[in-house]
């Protein structure tokens, strides 16, 4: 009865649920990026379950979650172009922003990371006695040049800084003043998820500053064009103007590849957002919030970007008017070699045809010349064969019958051809 889809789409509100924690944890989350390469993903999933001993994930599994012994867990997420690991283990001691959450994860698994860890973020969740120790002395962790916090959720406080760490790791350290189980998890991926889709639409910025080169160029080609296509007056000049405008279209056109790029980036940009207004930050007096922190560093990156495409979008829009009105320069100048062209034709015709009928005429009187002399050389051998008739008088008389005959019978002639014709043209038609 159900639909094929129904029960797929159903389940996809449940497919990546937050993570349950208690109690003081350590999080070590990786987001995985290597493109041209889908299938990396699953392969260190695969990996992964085999050099620890968990089960392996079902065929085409989009999310796992796993637990080892000692309250270890493993969550992993598939996303269209990357892939995120996230372990989280309980902490009962102070040691913070060790490799707490990670060590029981072989260093091949790590090994086979290279090139491909595009995220690496490390998370302390402090509750309990330590959390006034660590919030007392959150800079021993946080130690960047702007340090970053905020209370969030009515019930914990959040401390960064935004760098990588001589660890390879960015650091959060959260400071639990009576978060729920879930309230934990939901926090602690927020903040993940914060640091995975700012990176994620960062990768657009190094295109960005790329086609803004490349856009550069395009427009100083463009200027002497269009500079030319004014001074011009027509002639064969519009025609290699043409050629090179289109030219310039097709390369701008070569830099709508990068629509996907940017297109994804307003995504994760959204995304970011998105997951900074979950946090129902207010202030800590003296640091800055997460939310102006990014209001600083992070939109004028994604500005930016907008406004590298929007202005590669009014560059085609411009290319395309150029050309749009170049051709119709060049197509009105064709129109007027044309009607130029069809006017002489026109004059040739009338002139042709003047001519045919002045032929015809000449060939009626040609045609009666020979007519009447073939009549006189009778007429005249009757008479000689005594016959009563005047040869002189009789060929004087059959002169206007013999004219109006032969031109009738031309009419008659011209008109017998003309019918086939209007009968094929009829049928074509």
């Amino acid at each position: 009865m159900d639909h094929p889809l129904r029960a797929s789409l159903a389940n996809e509100l449940h497919a990546r649920p937050f993570l349950r924690i208690s109690g003081s944890v350590s999080l070590a989350h990786f987001a995985i990026y290597a493109e041209g390469d889908s299938l990396v993903h699953e392969a260190l999933l695969m990996s992964l379950c085999r050099l620890t001993g968990l089960a392996g994930p079902p065929p085409d599994a989009k999310h796992y979650s796993g637990q080892w012994s000692g309250g270890r867990q493993l969550k992993w997420e598939r996303h269209t172009e990357f892939s995120t690991f996230t372990f989280i283990a309980s902490r009962h001691d102070n040691d913070y922003f060790s490799g707490l959450a990670t060590e029981h994860v072989p260093s091949e698994w790590f090994q086979a990371l290279a090139g491909k860890r595009f995220v690496a973020v490390r998370i302390e969740l402090v509750s309990g006695a330590s959390a006034d120790a660590a919030a007392k002395h959150a800079q021993e962790w946080i130690d960047g040049s702007a340090m970053v916090g905020s209370h969030v959720l009515g019930s914990a406080q959040v401390f960064c800084d935004w760098t990588i760490k001589a660890d390879g790791y960015s650091r959060f350290l959260v400071i639990d003043r009576g978060l729920r189980e879930i309230q934990g998890g939901r926090l602690l991926q927020r903040l993940y998820e914060i640091e995975t889709y700012r990176m994620m639409a960062l990768l657009a910025l190094p295109v960005a500053r790329s086609l803004g080169k490349t856009l550069d160029e395009l427009q100083h080609s463009l200027a002497p064009l269009m500079h030319d296509m004014d001074a011009s007056r027509g002639g064969r000049r519009d025609s290699d103007l043409l050629v090179e405008l289109t030219h310039l279209a097709v390369q701008s056109e070569t830099l709508a590849d990068f629509a996907s790029r940017f297109s994804a980036s307003r995504a994760y940009e959204g995304l970011v957002q998105a997951r900074i207004q979950e946090l129902r930050e207010e202030r800590i007096e003296g640091m800055p919030t997460v939310a102006e922190f990014m209001e600083r560093r992070f939109a004028p990156a994604m500005q930016t970007c907008k406004a590298v495409w929007a202005r590669q979008e009014q560059f085609a829009q411009r290319i395309a008017r150029a050309v749009d009105l170049l051709r119709t320069r060049v197509n009105v100048a064709q129109e007027e070699d044309t009607t130029r062209l069809l006017k002489g034709m026109d004059q040739t015709a009338r002139s042709q045809l003047r001519l045919q009928h002045a032929v015809e005429g000449l060939s009626v009187a040609a045609i009666s010349y020979y007519v009447l002399s073939l009549s006189s050389a009778a007429l005249r051998s009757l008479h000689a064969a005594e016959l009563p008739l005047n040869p002189e008088l009789i060929e004087g008389m059959l002169i206007i019958p013999v004219v109006f005959a032969v031109l009738l019978i031309m009419r008659r002639t011209k008109r017998a051809g003309r019918q086939p014709a209007e009968t094929v043209q009829a049928i074509s038609d």
